[in-house]
């Protein structure tokens, strides 16, 4: 299978292409996905994580044989490009290798090393996951304080920002970040908690989610599985 993908599904509302470089994540969230669609032992999914094998020259093998000039490609969904505790100079090489076949990327990711800001520019997007959670159900990520300030280096670079609001774990506290440090957020993306029961009024948190962007003059997405919940009469 070719790295550069497609994406299906919810993932399409990520952007119109995708590469997933480690073979797991490192940071340990509890209502993490990904296990089950790769059909992995979670366990081993958050332990034994390290580049797919030969990513780097696959990617660069597939920019050089098909044309993505002015394309922007996802970096990661399966996984997160900056797992902590794990060397990414991989994430790096990657990068370095779309922008030179005149593509850009958009980086989502939980950890907040100002890394490889040097590549990018006002065509590629940096965004970061905020979902509310207490630091025990994320554990081995950077506190939201840490990925905030992340983003705030990346928009003082030029680089277009970007906030994941997904999967809302606490709604207040999405609320009150987006209302505190929307400024700072080029585009606002907000999906409700999938496969995990939750207590949160999805259509009311998705009425007041959307009126706080409009009224504040963000650029925002409320995805489908939410926007579904809205529509719930």
């Amino acid at each position: 299978m070719k790295p550069i993908y497609v994406p299906s599904g919810m993932a399409k509302e990520y952007g119109d292409y995708a590469v997933n470089i480690y073979t797991g994540c490192t940071h340990g969230c509890y209502y993490c996905f990904a296990p089950s669609v790769l059909r992995k032992d979670r366990e081993l999914f958050h332990s034994d994580v390290r580049p797919r094998k030969n990513i780097a020259n696959e990617v660069s093998w597939q920019l050089d044989h098909e044309d993505y000039v002015g394309k922007t490609i996802h970096l990661c969904f399966t996984c997160d490009p900056y797992p902590r505790g794990v060397e990414t100079i991989i994430t790096r090489e990657i990068i370095k290798d779309i922008k030179s076949h005149g593509a850009h990327v958009q980086i989502l990711t939980k950890n907040n090393l100002l890394r490889d800001f040097d590549l990018l520019d006002s065509e590629d997007w940096y965004g970061i996951t905020l979902t509310g959670a207490s630091m025990d159900m994320e554990p081995n990520a950077a506190t939201a304080r840490e990925r905030l300030f992340s983003l705030a280096v990346a928009k003082n670079k030029g680089i277009k920002t970007w906030v994941s609001f997904e999967p809302v774990v606490d709604a207040e506290w999405v609320l009150s970040c987006i209302a505190a440090h929307g400024e700072i957020m080029d585009k606002i993306k907000i999906g409700k908690l999938n496969y995990h029961p939750s207590d949160i009024d999805w259509k009311r948190f998705g009425e007041r989610a959307e009126k706080l962007c409009v009224s504040r003059g963000f650029d925002y997405m409320i995805k489908e599985g939410l926007r579904k919940e809205m529509n719930i009469r």
